[in-house]
């Protein structure tokens, strides 16, 4: 089952070490507070992209990202070792957007001259808020003046940045969001990511939330900030494109689009994920997350691969689903049913419909309405029925 639509071909690059874990987060992040070696590191992304190359050399690369963990992290020479292995091995366009997130600590916000002349041109920056009671709540290492000095750098050496916000967290009033935001938007050059804060399993945060000693807003409250964060960003020429990244026009991650529109991509390095199409399967790859284990299976077989699977046409139309339907561009049902193999019903459709949970933009193309995003998961499961 072919994907008709061109959707780009993305690198995703895990660099799974930090300062320190954050109580929210589920990520794949790990604190070495002895230091890692990052040349013998070097070598083994080298031969897990050599791997990946081999499955994938025929696609034109459009975008890489570096993510975390925290690659700003990296001494500068790493990064220029990785991204030049990327070109040696893969076609990258000449307009390939490389992304990669930093933490605004001045440290490393004193790198950022060196990673952009090795190729980086979009910087994501881990704000999280501009309170420092709220950061200091969130598990961050940085002050407001941090971040904003960081953002400030960014501007005047990247040609685009994002940076994110967490909000909905706890006794947050509506009028300090909006202040919050606004500034944000202010310090913003053409991107933000603006996520409500949740419970992750296995996190500081669900410890102290199952004892009592955390709270949340309720949910009618959240979907008070949810409306707030959508007027606010229209208003000001930063609408949503995705259910909760915010962009002027021409300014969305392409790499991110890249998901989001169900195209290929392959993930190097420790708990990476790839979904490549070979031989007309989709295919999925997971690798093994601890990075010293990962290490080690590098050494032994070229790459960190733990499990391969092969999609059938169910799971494929429910992934597209899942991803493709987070935006306001939409999806083609057409797609959905090349990719599937399963046709959706009018019923179905007209049922939502009637209910302001999507909207129609075409025969073809059905969108999530404003309504609806806050419902994602429901909408995508009486779709897929």
């Amino acid at each position: 089952m072919a994907v008709a639509q061109d959707t780009g071909f993305g690198i995703y690059i895990h660099w799974p070490f930090c300062e320190a874990k954050c109580p929210y987060c589920d990520f794949n992040s790990h604190v070495r507070h002895g230091g890692v070696n990052q040349k013998e590191y070097i070598d083994a992304y080298r031969r897990e992209m050599s791997y990946f190359s081999d499955l994938s050399k025929e696609k034109k690369v459009t975008s890489i990202f570096l993510g975390g963990g925290t690659p700003s992290l990296m001494q500068p020479e790493t990064l220029d070792a990785l991204l030049k292995e990327v070109h040696n091995l893969w076609d990258v366009a000449d307009n390939a957007e490389i992304s990669m997130e930093a933490n605004p600590s001045s440290v490393e916000a004193e790198r950022f001259s060196a990673y952009h002349e090795s190729g980086v041109n979009r910087l994501s920056i881990g704000v999280q808020s501009l309170k420092d009671v709220d950061l200091r709540f969130l598990g961050r290492l940085h002050d407001v003046e941090q971040a904003i000095k960081a953002v400030e750098i960014a501007r005047e050496t990247f040609p685009r940045i994002s940076f994110d916000l967490i909000y909905a967290r706890p006794n947050q009033t509506e009028r300090e969001w909006e202040e919050e935001l606004n500034l944000a938007i202010d310090y913003a050059a053409d991107h933000l990511s603006l996520y409500q804060l949740t419970i992750e399993p296995d996190t500081p945060f669900q410890k102290l939330f199952d004892a009592g000693k955390l709270q949340i807003p309720e949910p009618d409250f959240a979907r008070a900030l949810y409306d707030l964060t959508q007027d606010i960003c229209q208003a000001r020429g930063m609408p949503a494109y995705e259910v909760s990244n915010h962009a002027k026009k021409g300014a969305e991650s392409r790499h991110n689009l890249t998901y989001w529109r169900y195209g290929d991509y392959a993930g190097i390095g420790p708990g990476a994920h790839s979904r490549l199409t070979i031989d007309d399967e989709r295919t999925g790859f997971i690798v093994e997350s601890y990075p010293e284990t990962w290490l080690l299976e590098v050494g032994k077989k070229g790459h960190g691969i733990w499990n391969v699977e092969v999609l059938n046409p169910e799971q494929t139309g429910d992934e597209m689903l899942l991803m493709g339907l987070r935006l306001k561009e939409g999806i083609s049902l057409s797609r959905y049913e090349a990719l599937s193999g399963r046709y959706i019903e009018d019923k179905q459709v007209n049922s939502l419909l009637a209910d302001g949970m999507i909207e129609r933009l075409s025969d073809d193309i059905v969108r999530v309405s404003r309504e609806g995003w806050f419902v994602l998961d429901a909408v995508v499961a009486d779709l897929a029925m």
